[in-house]
């Protein structure tokens, strides 16, 4: 099956076309090949800075948009609601299995902060997508330590594409 990405878009301002599809695909499988990882699927969904705002509320209790999000489906969080299926006979719950989580980008936010920062805008939303894959693998950035790690597997990854400050 190899890594997989399923694209969504769910905002206006930018329109997303083949050529970012086709190199977020290339980052995906770049941080897999550097990760170790060989299969599974990342569901990728652009929003704008309302819609974050509200996932951002509703799953963190931050009240305010941010750029990126990374639901992981093999996280275990303790308060963590279990989700019953009711298969019909000969059914089989399927489908799971390889998803590695959901990715939201805040296209208004990346492209806010692409002007800041003073690069493309394709660099900003590279560089979230790679942050909230490897958050989907259990990174985290809580300590200098684990934010220069971080930091250091997205550059090296970005590189590869050509995707440099």
């Amino acid at each position: 099956m190899g890594l997989k990405l399923e694209c969504n878009n769910e905002q206006e301002i930018l329109e997303i076309g083949e050529d970012l599809i086709e190199l977020l695909n290339t980052l995906l499988q770049k941080a897999g090949e550097a990760e170790g990882v060989a299969e599974g699927e990342v569901a990728l969904t652009f929003v704008d800075d309302e819609e974050i705002h509200t996932l951002n509320r509703e799953y963190r209790g931050v009240d305010r948009p941010t750029d990126v999000l990374s639901f992981a489906m093999n996280e275990s969080v303790e308060d963590e609601q279990e989700i019953i299926y009711e298969l019909e006979e000969g059914e089989e719950l399927d489908g799971f299995g390889d998803m590695l989580g959901d990715i939201i980008i805040s296209v208004e936010t990346a492209k806010a902060q692409s002007e800041e920062y003073g690069h493309s805008l394709t660099r900003e939303i590279g560089f979230l997508f790679v942050h909230g894959f490897l958050h989907l693998l259990g990174y985290d950035h809580q300590d200098e330590a684990s934010e220069a790690e971080m930091m250091g597997k997205q550059e090296a990854i970005l590189a590869q594409v050509g995707l440099t400050r």
